[in-house]
């Protein structure tokens, strides 16, 4: 069987760790070309140098780096075919605690800059006259979620509508364009919310593993896996979707 990303420009932004790192590996495993962006320069020059994937620093909070993110890979590499928003912001607020400048941070990097990388990667490929594939990583927590995740939830569900306005603006540009929610994560940035917010120990993964239905926080690779599979020709004619990657059954009573 062919690899499932062969010949394919991939982009990943927010890939330097976590679920991005994870869509990373398993791109370049499915035998993509891959870039990455990362406001760390050291992290992100490290995972490069592991991986063989480009290291694009940028921070995506200022539209014109998010855009400039995709002309970096086109003119890097001449074209991109395939666009992974995985950058986001987790820090806690509820609606009567979030100062402006919180929800600003929020908007920032989990709205604003899918958007701009989004607005560049499409019209990139609509000049080209070429199909590409976008995967939005959004959250379950879109559904509602819980009070400490106020501006998150704002942000988030915006991404959530944007895809699927997106998706719909191009589906005869053969641009397909879909979302994945996807829930309680085992990453390193969760790690740093869980001891900075909910003060856990070095437990915390068995002790929430021991609350989910299938004894386990999601994984990396296997979120990843599916991610490529979206990006991929192999997802078939699939857009406007936004997947609940989640052991949650949204809308189930007990």
């Amino acid at each position: 069987m062919n690899q499932l990303l062969e010949d394919k420009v991939v982009l990943v932004n927010g890939g330097s760790q976590g679920v991005g790192a994870g869509i990373v590996r398993v791109a370049l495993r499915e035998g993509a070309t891959v870039a990455f962006t990362g406001r760390r320069t050291e992290l992100g020059e490290k995972f490069a140098a592991e991986t063989g994937a480009t290291f694009v620093r940028a921070d995506l909070t200022d539209p014109a780096q998010a855009r400039g993110s995709v002309e970096q890979v086109v003119a890097a590499h001449g074209r991109i075919d395939c666009l992974v928003n995985a950058a986001g912001l987790t820090s806690r607020g509820t609606l009567l605690d979030t100062t402006p400048e919180l929800f600003d941070a929020h908007v920032a990097i989990n709205l604003r800059a899918p958007f701009f990388a989004m607005q560049a990667a499409v019209q990139h490929l609509v000049d080209r006259g070429a199909p590409g594939t976008v995967v939005n990583i959004i959250t379950s927590s879109a559904h509602g979620g819980q009070s400490f995740l106020a501006p998150y939830v704002a942000a988030k569900s915006g991404l959530m509508g944007l895809t699927r306005n997106a998706a719909h603006a191009h589906r005869w540009d053969r641009v397909r364009i879909n979302g994945l929610n996807i829930g309680w994560t085992d990453t390193e940035g969760e790690e740093e919310i869980q001891r900075a917010f909910h003060g856990a120990g070095d437990d915390w993964r068995e002790k929430a593993a021991k609350t989910q239905p299938m004894g386990k926080l999601g994984q990396v690779d296997e979120i990843a896996d599916f991610v490529v599979f979206l990006l991929s020709d192999r997802s078939g004619v699939v857009t406007g979707s936004v997947i609940d990657w989640d052991q949650i059954v949204f809308g189930g009573l007990d």
